[in-house]
Formats: structure tokens, C-alpha cells, sequence
């Protein structure tokens, strides 16, 4: 287990190449991915309902749209709030039925400053870069939450391979979100079940806000569970951040009937793990 880990360590550490290289890899990337989507291979989810909502609410979940981040300039976050009225909307009354896997990127397209994008913040090897679209993440993290606590199959998703931000009121476990970078880093999720499922989506006021709305009410429920958390000294003299989610299924008394690993996280961090706290609980 300990040599597995190490290379995963050594996997994150960025590799510096040429700006051919990185051209040439995005385009063998992209090129993989729109076959993909036109190989047949999975049946993608198309319909979407605006004013038939499905009667049940298998999950949902809300992410704040503002956060005072370090070194941020807060017109960034005001842009992804643009970016994510854009990206909403299509996606907004998605109907998933059995059989069907949606994909995140083939639903939203590509963004671009034409369709009304603005520059956002994207992280980029673990710093802090701006970019048309940016802040998308926030939703594909939100989508990729909520998925985990339904009977939904994540087909694909891509971890952050850095962690950037210290945990100043983190509400979700370190690792629970998804990264995404149009085309080739998508999120893919599949309807397994006899049920069809219908996605939710509102920029609000404060708030991202998002359902899983389901057309029977599910006889379970879902919980995730971290373990084996911890912060490793690394031999660049920098520190990593690794730990497993488990999804615990939950009869109607709480009782637990299963349980399942569903992601394993591995981080380089950017921030030292010994920071002090303030006397708001905010680590400096």
C-alpha cells in the first residue's frame, strides 16, 4: 500500500513541457473525446423538461457563490456567476433515463466569449489561472456530490490533483468534488436503474442550488463517510493530503445495509497543513 501511494505522489508532481507539446496533447485529448461521443458506445441523455418536474427529491445540495479566497480578485467570482447561469441553463430539466448516461461537457458545449462567457478562475497545476468559462467547477463538483448520495453510477470524473485553499468552513469532505476542463475532463453519469431521473439546477441569489428529482421515491438512502485521512511530509519539502470516501447505504431507520468505496484522493498541497487559526476559526 505505501509504494502504490508513492507513486500516486509522484504521479501529481506537474511535468513541465513546451507549448507544441501542450497544443498537440490538448488536441489528441479533444479528438479522443468528440469520437467518444459520436462512437455509439453510450446512449446520451438529450430530453429535458422545464415544466414537468418529477415528483420525488432524491438529492440535493447547495454551494455558496461567494468566497473571500487568497489573492482572488472578487470580479472573478462575479464572472462565474455568469458562467454558471450559462452552463445552468443547459443542463436545467435534464431527463435521465434508464439506460441513458449523461455527459457534462456534450450537455454545456464549449464555452466560449461568443455565447456570453466570461474570464473565471481556473487552477491550472496547482495555480491560480484565469480563463473563458472559468469557475465551472463549482458545478460539476455540486453535480458530482449530489450523484454520490442517489443510486446514479459516476461513470467518469477526475479528481483535483492539487489542493490549493485551507479548510476555512469546509462543509464536505476534502476530495468530494470533480474537475473539469473542456472536452476531455468530463463527468460522466450513467441511470443504472429502472427509474428515470430528472436534474434541477438555480443560480439563487446566494446560492448554487441543485436537485436529483426522481419519478418514485427511493427506498434507501445515501451517506459518505471519510476515512484514512492525513498529511504526508514529501521529499521536495512540500506536503500532500490524502484520504478515502466510502458511500454508506441506509435503510429507512438508519441502519446501515452496505457499503462502498467510491474515491480514493490524492493531493499536492499548496499551503503549508500547520497554519494557525484566527479567532473566527479561520485558518490564516
Amino acid at each position: 500500500m505505501e509504494n502504490r501511494d508513492r507513486y500516486d505522489v509522484y504521479k501529481l508532481i506537474p511535468v513541465r513541457r513546451s507549448f507544441l507539446r501542450r497544443r498537440l496533447g490538448m488536441a489528441w485529448y479533444s479528438t479522443r473525446r468528440y469520437l467518444l461521443w459520436a462512437s455509439g458506445k453510450y446512449k446520451f441523455a438529450k430530453r429535458r423538461s422545464l415544466s414537468n418536474q418529477l415528483p420525488y427529491c432524491a438529492a440535493s445540495h447547495a454551494t455558496p457563490l461567494l468566497r473571500q479566497l487568497k489573492d482572488v480578485e472578487m470580479q472573478y467570482q462575479y464572472n462565474k456567476i455568469t458562467n454558471l447561469h450559462l452552463a445552468a441553463a443547459r443542463l436545467d430539466g435534464l431527463l435521465l433515463y434508464p439506460g441513458e448516461t449523461m455527459s457534462y461537457w456534450k450537455c454545456i458545449g464549449r464555452p466560449t466569449y461568443r455565447k456570453g462567457y466570461l474570464d473565471g478562475m481556473v487552477l491550472y497545476c496547482g495555480q491560480i489561472r484565469y480563463a473563458v468559462g472559468g469557475g465551472l467547477c463549482q458545478l460539476s463538483n455540486l453535480l458530482f456530490w449530489m450523484t454520490l448520495h442517489t443510486p446514479l453510477t459516476v461513470v467518469e470524473r477526475y479528481r483535483h490533483s492539487h489542493d490549493v485553499f485551507p479548510d476555512s468552513n469546509r462543509t464536505q469532505p476534502f476530495g468530494s468534488g470533480a474537475t473539469c476542463a473542456y472536452p476531455h475532463r468530463d463527468l460522466m453519469i450513467a441511470n443504472h436503474t429502472e427509474h428515470t431521473f430528472q436534474l434541477r439546477l438555480r443560480v439563487g441569489e446566494e446560492n448554487l442550488e441543485g436537485e436529483w428529482r426522481s419519478d418514485a421515491p427511493l427506498p434507501v438512502s445515501y451517506r459518505i463517510v471519510e476515512r484514512d485521512h492525513e498529511f504526508r511530509p514529501e521529499f521536495f519539502g512540500g506536503y500532500s493530503r490524502h484520504n478515502k470516501l466510502y458511500r454508506q447505504t441506509l435503510d429507512r431507520d438508519g441502519s446501515v445495509l452496505d457499503e462502498e468505496l467510491v474515491v480514493v484522493n490524492h493531493a499536492l498541497m499548496m499551503y503549508s497543513p500547520l497554519l494557525p487559526e484566527t479567532e473566527s476559526g479561520r485558518t490564516e
